[in-house]
């Protein structure tokens, strides 16, 4: 209750008309089979993916089952010249980007260059067959390439054993796509919507500070370089190692970084402009190599990638982890990183489909995503998800179906088998400024804005998973957002808004008293609302709550000489479920309420309150006709004539 809660409490004399009332009626029968049946379709199958097949020959049935589970099956047959030409330019663009994008991520993941080629082969392939998005460009990710290489690096070093690094990475991207695999299946897609926007807006922008810091190495030249992803350790490492910096690789890191985020403003101001964005990190890329080359600068201080080999994905299934000490670890990272790459691959298919008017079935990306991950892990790619810089570019090269995938994929094959040799002179300064420009983009401050405005505790969320990722860690900085989130739930659960109305004078509504300030309380009567549901975690609250109100209302009403409390009116119209601890409050507030001489009056009880509150009242003391009233209008026009009665014949 607010502070000025007593003051609002007045009474002003209210003449309430006769109304008709409606009797309150129980909801038809339901038995418990068809209840739990109810309840897990809600849960599980709120989409009801079976519509489709309703009053379908079986011939057709058939054609949708193997539709809904390849997509590709739906738009292929009717693929056209048109759409191939809009494909294969948005194709061609995101290929473009891919290519450095797909070497500088991997360096993130402290994974051999390759990898990062590798998977931007295989699982847009994947995703082209399985994925409902038109526009969701896949392959690795800034922030799961930085998660999977930071936890991986707990135990293991990249440097001193890479064969067992590299084993460990495809074991926890075979992890991460069972696990996200697992969730689409059994239908628990649910359980990622615990990541609040406010929780991504705070962790993705974390993390990508520390993105950035860690791109401090490469930028500056420095060879000692720490491990730790903190943003003191990071820093620390920087200033003491001044010695270690090189002027070339600064100037050279400063000129391309600019040209980037030069390039990444004009095709964000001017969308049609999106191929200068695109285009910019090859011909980065390019024009760096080339330097490097002519001036012989690996000489002088600027590191190289070195010769990478040529060839397609070789098989991985044999690099497997399933067993030994380092299984734990394996698990959790597969865990942490296929939450995170799920929630962004779908959060950025939405986005899109939402802008181009088509669904994307949540379960479906789950299950394409996984696999994707499960057949990666197999053929040597680590975890790769929906990028949002390469879905936006995707859309606005106009791509018309997820066949650009598959032209990326081409394009990067090609690459593998004859385009090789060109990047073994590429600077790692330009792969760091790469990165530095793609994960600029994941700081979202007019969003961070407008939920400061809406929201103040979860703005505050957001700043905890902001500062844990960037003070202690990407996992545990996201473990104390969530943490914070389910604590605020929990807080709505034990503490649910109940709320005093008053009736609006000439009017047969009422309303919070709190806000509507010309409602008026009507003498005799304290009507409350409960705004929850009723359960073993709020009882003892609402009881404590409810009483205190009789006690704080008769106080006043003695101090201003009227009469006392005759009537508790509930409102129970947004108490959509209880449990059998909540139907004890009805018990222990009747007995209570008739101590005091006030009789507990239930308005609009829905369905399964009603019924529960039913089998609970065998004495039939909680639900008498003349204590159950549909509107609470009627329950106060109905009650103010019994009342009226009373005294006149005690008059």
């Amino acid at each position: 209750m607010e502070p000025n809660d007593s003051s609002i409490m007045h009474s002003h004399c209210l003449e309430i008309a006769p109304m008709e009332v409606h009797k309150v009626i129980p909801p038809p029968h339901k038995s418990t089979l068809q209840k739990l049946k109810t309840r897990l379709k809600e849960t599980f199958f709120p989409d009801d993916p079976l519509r489709q097949f309703k009053g379908q020959p079986l011939n057709k049935k058939w054609i949708l089952a193997a539709q809904y589970v390849f997509p590709i099956l739906q738009w292929g047959p009717n693929y056209s010249l048109k759409l191939f030409k809009s494909d294969i330019v948005s194709g061609l663009t995101i290929a473009s980007l891919a290519i450095p994008q797909g070497i500088s991520y991997a360096n993130l993941a402290s994974l051999p260059p390759i990898v990062g080629l590798y998977s931007s082969f295989v699982p847009p392939l994947v995703y082209a067959v399985l994925g409902s998005s038109r526009d969701l460009a896949v392959g690795p990710v800034s922030i799961a390439s930085l998660i999977l290489g930071s936890m991986l690096m707990q135990e293991v070093s990249p440097t001193n054993d890479p064969v067992l690094f590299l084993q460990l990475a495809f074991s926890s991207t075979f992890f991460a796509g069972l696990f996200q695999a697992s969730l689409g299946l059994l239908r628990l897609g649910f359980i990622i919507d615990f990541l609040s926007e406010a929780i991504l807006i705070g962790f993705m922008a974390g993390a990508a500070v520390i993105v950035s810091l860690q791109q401090l190495k490469s930028l500056l030249g420095i060879t000692h370089f720490t491990k730790q992803m903190g943003l003191v350790p990071v820093l620390s490492s920087v200033f003491h190692n001044t010695h270690e910096w090189s002027w070339h690789t600064i100037l050279m890191g400063f000129c391309f970084l600019v040209l980037l985020l030069v390039a990444r403003h004009v095709s964000m101001r001017k969308p049609k402009l999106f191929w200068v964005s695109a285009g910019a990190p090859i011909v980065s890329v390019i024009l760096s190599t080339i330097l490097v080359f002519a001036f012989k600068a690996q000489h002088h201080g600027i590191s190289i990638i070195g010769k990478l080999e040529e060839g397609l994905n070789p098989p991985s299934w044999n690099m497997l982890h399933f067993h030994g000490s380092h299984l734990g670890l394996v698990m959790k990272t597969g865990l942490v990183t296929g939450i995170i790459s799920l929630t962004e691959g779908i959060a950025v298919g939405r986005t899109f489909a939402a802008l181009k008017n088509y669904q994307v079935d949540g379960n479906k990306e789950m299950m394409a995503i996984g696999l994707m991950n499960i057949i990666g892990s197999s053929t040597s790619c680590y975890v790769t998800t929906g990028a949002f810089s390469r879905s936006a570019v995707n859309h606005n090269a106009g791509a018309k179906t997820a066949a650009s995938n598959i032209i990326m994929s081409v394009t990067v094959m090609v690459t593998l088998l004859f385009l090789m040799p060109l990047f073994q002179y590429t600077p790692n300064v330009v792969l760091g400024a790469i990165i530095v420009t793609a994960v600029v983009g994941l700081i979202d401050i007019p969003t961070a804005y407008q939920i400061w405005k809406i929201d103040k505790y979860d703005f505050i969320v957001l700043l905890c998973a902001f500062f844990g990722v960037i003070f202690i860690s990407v996992q545990e900085g996201l473990a104390i957002a969530v943490g914070i989130s389910m604590f605020k739930i929990l807080l709505q659960v034990t503490r649910p808004k109940t709320v005093i109305l008053g009736s609006i004078p000439g009017t047969e509504i009422y309303r919070n008293l709190h806000h509507y300030k010309e409602a008026v309380m009507v003498p005799g009567f304290l009507i409350l609302s409960v705004e929850a549901p009723i359960n073993f975690a709020n009882t003892n609250y609402l009881k404590e709550r409810i009483l205190r109100w009789i006690e704080e209302c008769e106080t006043q009403e003695d101090a201003k000489k009227q009469s006392s409390i005759h009537f508790l009116i509930l409102d129970l119209s947004a108490v959509s479920a209880i449990d059998t601890t909540g139907v004890s409050l009805f018990k222990d507030l009747k007995k209570a309420t008739e101590n005091r001489g006030v009789e507990l009056v239930l308005v609009n009880p829905l369905g399964e309150v009603m019924e529960k509150l039913q089998r609970a009242d065998a004495a039939h003391d909680i639900l008498k006709p003349d204590t159950l009233f549909l509107t609470v209008g009627e329950a106060v026009a109905a009650l103010s004539s019994t009342m009226k009665a009373q005294s006149s014949s005690h008059g």
